[in-house]
């Protein structure tokens, strides 16, 4: 029997090496299940599952899903969690993260009819682009420029999603998608060029912090804790998704680098460079959905999530 009274399960996390991933292994594992971790480490690192070597419940395969993607034994759920996710890595990784999100899917997909399983994607609040529609419900079909600078992973995560529902459509396959805004935490990569990990990793460095455009563009936050918490809902739930899953407290790029400097205690000045082409104006969740079915809604606000934030990026970078 589980921690929490249920039957353990056996968990497929692709992507189990990286920031988000390596989070889900860890909730799973201690709650009672079984976890196989497969990871091609191109973003994901070692190290964020150091401290599971010698589990007798967990095991990382290091692969590529886009070759192929082989399990023994029985499989309760496959969670696919592996693409890039930064904005200059998946432009570096510009072809990989396209594959990914079609090859690679498909392969886990084959693998969740073979053995019977439920399968959980995860997709994005990229899906909806620059929206028009403010904050974002889930039948919000996006304003996504299928040609532009972020279209790697845009498209990417779009097609994703359009090829489970085939599968569920013609497999009868148990699948759910779960649409994840702006996630942040421990073991981020201090230089994955996303706005927290930019600002924490600058204000305690010492750096000026760099806001691009006015700074008026808005986004919501979600700590990890909170992330990871809805995405097991949706997985023990069965419902098909797609299901925003993000914290809908909004803030402006001025807002939020105020925060971090008073966690930080930090006085580095702020520099504004130009805006990059479509970065989205604004974003935030619509939770209506996650909150009906899943009865999630995140409970860790800014400051306490970016303390914690702070406090491991120390531990990383210094001082």
């Amino acid at each position: 029997m589980s921690n929490d009274g249920r039957t353990p399960g056996r968990y497929l996390v692709a992507g189990g090496a990286g920031f988000l991933g390596s989070h889900l292994c860890d909730a799973l594992l201690e709650r009672g299940d079984d976890v196989v971790a497969v990871d091609n480490l191109s973003t994901g690192s070692r190290r964020n599952v150091e401290h599971l070597t010698g589990h007798p419940h967990f095991r990382l395969v290091v692969a590529d899903i886009c070759e192929s993607v082989t399990v023994d034994g029985p499989v309760d759920a496959v969670l696919n969690f592996a693409s890039p996710a930064s904005p200059p890595r998946y432009s570096e990784l510009s072809v990989e993260t396209l594959h990914v999100g079609s090859k690679g899917t498909g392969h886990l997909l084959d693998l969740a009819v073979a053995k019977g399983s439920r399968f959980v994607q995860a997709s994005t609040s990229e899906v909806y682009g620059d929206p028009l529609v403010h904050p974002q419900t889930e039948s919000y079909w996006g304003h996504v420029n299928p040609i532009g600078p972020r279209s790697m992973y845009d498209e990417s995560k779009r097609f994703s999603e359009a090829l489970i529902v085939a599968y569920r459509k013609r497999y009868d396959l148990d699948t759910g998608i779960v649409r994840i805004f702006n996630t942040y935490g421990p073991r981020m990569d201090p230089f994955d060029g996303r706005v927290v990990t930019n600002f924490v990793r600058q204000a305690i460095t010492g750096e000026p912090i760099t806001i691009y455009g006015d700074g008026s563009q808005t986004r919501s936050f979600c700590f990890v804790d909170d992330e990871v918490a809805g995405i097991i809902r949706l997985v023990d739930s069965g419902a098909p998704g797609p299901v925003n899953i993000g914290n809908p407290s909004e803030f402006t790029m001025l807002q939020l680098a105020d925060v971090v400097l008073t966690v930080t205690g930090s006085t580095v000045p702020v520099v504004h460079e130009e805006l990059p082409q479509d970065d989205p104006t604004q974003r935030c969740p619509d939770i209506t959905l996650a909150t009906a079915t899943l009865g999630w809604e995140p409970r860790i606000d800014l400051v306490e999530g970016l303390t914690r934030t702070v406090a491991w990026m120390r531990t990383v970078v210094g001082p």
